[in-house]
């Protein structure tokens, strides 16, 4: 099993929360500071920043291998798209590390959205 932090479409409520059935949602979290959204359209792409002082916010889930693979091809992960890669998760999570997923490709002319994605 792997932790994973999400902050998306994947959420709770979110339109492709589906990909998360079966698998266990453990608490609501947040990244530590240095990490920021950006619509994407549809989704974030979160993206890491040395000025974010806040961080995002999202949810930490434990998924299995197959869902893991599911999501990996659901981020775009071999097209380059999102990278998939562990971070430490802020207060009171501080121990806990969890992977998540990093957008790759150009923000130009994206809105940026802070720390909160809407579902």
């Amino acid at each position: 099993m792997t932790k994973v932090f999400v902050y998306g479409t994947l959420k709770r409520g979110g339109r492709n929360q589906r990909f998360m059935a079966g698998q266990r949602f453990i608490t609501e979290a947040r990244t530590p500071a240095g990490f920021t959204l950006y619509s994407l359209g549809y989704y974030p792409g979160m993206i890491r920043d040395p000025h974010d002082t806040h961080g995002v916010t999202g949810e930490l889930w434990e998924v299995d291998d197959a869902c893991l693979a599911l999501l990996d091809e659901l981020e775009g992960v071999d097209e380059k798209l999102y990278e998939r890669v562990a971070i430490s998760l802020a207060a009171p999570f501080v121990a806990e590390r969890a992977q998540t997923y990093l957008y790759l490709c150009s923000l130009e002319g994206r809105a940026h959205l802070g720390a909160t994605f809407p579902v």
